[in-house]
Order: structure tokens, then C-alpha cells, then sequence
């Protein structure tokens, strides 16, 4: 039997939140958070009572500290985390948005302690996990980290593990759109589930519509595709079934960040419950839903408890 439920990699960052609205360049007070979508899915999960192994490297500095310190608070399994004398751990400063808006990110991660993350830090107890997690970002940082993801999306598949990615586009940290989508649908063909959002599925597959681009998936040999669509909700197709399911209502929203991380902490628990695929998707809409009424990136993930309490994802299944 598997120590790990879900085996998660990539970089956490040191994530500075403007305290007041407006350019970044004047605002004078910052909170100190964590930031990294891969570690975003990884909390969620945790906190649904999952045992979550994570896999990553951090500067030997104090934001190092700070980051290990705050994920094994959310009850990760950090025993795989390098501690690099050489290279920093990565910052972030993100500004605050009161519209709804999209905030602005800037990073400050390039030769960061997590981009040399390799296959050289895995172990084989990571692969015994019985799912893995994996995303676009990783891939992007460097050589090594790219050889990394194919590797433990190659060696868990080949393992008969389940294997989930979300290509998570970050346009700028590739040499080209083109490499991007190359690398990126590459990768999708090692997952049995494939979560993009429409507008990253539209630019990865040449198709428009989430029929389209979900068959392009799953020609490529995923068994699921779950597709973003925002507020609309989401439409999901496997060689069985397929369909829409909509999305949940939110009076404000407060922050965009994280709302396609929770909807792949939904979409995954799901499925590793043995839900059904429409159930796994609602119940990623619900978390997605519950991330953007919230000030920060996955401070709105539920704990299991809040999940089984709130009966409205349950009720729109």
C-alpha cells in the first residue's frame, strides 16, 4: 500500500500581497504569503484529508523557511524538499484588486532553487504515491525541470498509477509559443485527466470548441478532459459521456488567482473518491467558485469538513 496518496512537485514562491489597491510601484505595505499552482492543488487536497507528498527545492535563506514552514502547516509531507545552498528560493509581489479584475503578478524566479529541481531529487518512494499532480509550470523553468515532469508522468503511468495535468499556461517563461504547445500537449498525452481552460485548450489544440478539444485529448489517449469555461462552469468529456455542468453563482468576486487550482482539487478528489466525472467536475466548480471570494491564491480551498457541510455542490451533482 502507497504511503502517499498524491505526489505533487514544482515551486513554491515567497508571495508579497499589496495591502492597497493601485500600481505596485507605490504601494508601501505588503503581506507575506506563498504562491505556485502546483502547491495550490497539493493544499487543497491535504486539506480534504488526502497525505500529499511534495517535491521541491527552496534557497537556504529565511523565505525558504518560511515557505517549507507553511506547507507542512497545511499538512504536506516536505521530507523531499532540498534545501539549496546555491540558489535562492523565488519571490512574487502581486497587487490588490477590489473590482474583480485580474491582479498584477510580477516574478522574480529565474536561476531560482526550485528551477533546478531534477529527476536526481526523486526518489522511488515518491513513485509508490497513487496519484500524481502535475502541471505546465515545471516544465517551463528549465531543462531539468522539463525532463523531471516527463519522467514522473512516464513512470507513474507506466506504474498503473493515475496521472492528472493542468497545462497552466505561463507564456512568458518559454522560449516560444511554439515550444509551449509542443511540450505542453506532449505532456497532456502522459495524463489520464486533462484539465486546461478553454482559452489555454483553444491555443493548444487549434480547436474553438471544448467538444473539439476535448476529443483532441483524448485521441491523444487521456481517458478524461474537464475544460474551464469561468462562471459558465465546466464541460467534461470521456469516451463514455460528456457534458455541461453549471457553474455556482458568486455575488463578488475578490480574487481570480487559484479558481482553476481549486477547480483541480475538485475534479481530482473526485475522482480518486470514485465519484462520478459530472460529480468530480461539480464539485470542482463549487471550490473554484469558493477561491475567488477569497483575498489570496488558496486561502479559499476548503478543509473537509467545509465540503461535506455545504450541501449545494452535493445538491447541483
Amino acid at each position: 500500500m502507497s504511503e502517499f496518496d498524491v505526489l505533487c512537485f514544482g515551486e513554491t514562491m515567497a508571495m508579497f500581497v499589496a495591502e492597497q489597491t493601485g500600481d505596485l510601484a507605490g504601494v508601501e505595505v505588503f503581506r507575506k504569503r506563498i504562491a505556485g499552482a502546483d502547491n495550490n492543488v497539493a493544499i487543497g487536497l491535504a486539506r480534504l484529508g488526502f497525505d500529499v507528498a511534495w517535491l521541491s527545492r527552496v534557497g537556504d535563506d529565511a523565505l525558504g523557511r518560511f515557505v517549507v514552514a507553511t506547507l507542512e502547516r497545511e499538512g504536506l509531507d516536505c521530507s523531499h524538499v532540498t534545501v539549496d545552498a546555491r540558489h535562492p528560493t523565488g519571490i512574487q509581489f502581486k497587487s490588490r484588486q477590489d473590482d474583480g479584475a485580474d491582479p498584477a503578478v510580477e516574478y522574480f524566479r529565474k536561476g531560482s532553487a526550485a528551477s533546478h529541481l531534477s529527476i536526481a531529487d526523486l526518489s522511488q518512494r515518491l513513485l509508490a504515491a497513487s496519484h500524481v499532480h502535475a502541471t505546465g509550470i515545471p516544465p517551463a523553468l528549465s531543462a531539468d525541470t522539463h525532463a523531471l515532469s516527463r519522467h514522473v508522468m512516464s513512470e507513474m503511468r507506466s506504474r498503473g498509477r493515475s496521472v492528472s495535468f493542468d497545462p497552466n499556461l505561463r507564456p512568458s517563461l518559454w522560449p516560444s509559443q511554439a515550444q509551449m504547445i509542443t511540450s505542453i500537449n506532449a505532456l497532456a498525452a502522459q495524463a489520464d485527466w486533462v484539465l486546461p481552460g478553454l482559452a489555454e485548450g483553444q491555443l493548444l489544440t487549434g480547436y474553438q470548441t471544448p467538444e473539439d478539444i476535448a476529443a483532441f485529448y483524448l485521441d491523444q489517449g487521456s481517458e478524461m478532459v474537464a475544460i474551464k469555461l469561468g462562471p459558465e462552469g465546466a464541460y467534461y468529456r470521456t469516451a463514455q459521456e460528456q457534458g455541461y455542468v453549471a457553474g455556482f453563482p458568486v455575488a463578488k468576486v475578490v480574487d481570480t488567482v487559484g479558481a482553476g487550482d481549486g477547480f483541480a482539487v475538485g475534479v481530482i478528489s473526485g475522482l480518486l473518491e470514485t465519484l462520478g466525472v459530472a460529480a468530480a467536475v461539480n464539485r470542482g466548480n463549487w471550490i473554484g467558485s469558493r477561491a475567488v471570494q477569497t483575498q489570496g491564491d488558496m486561502e479559499g480551498l476548503p478543509l473537509r469538513a467545509e465540503l461535506e457541510a455545504d450541501s449545494h455542490w452535493q445538491q447541483s451533482a
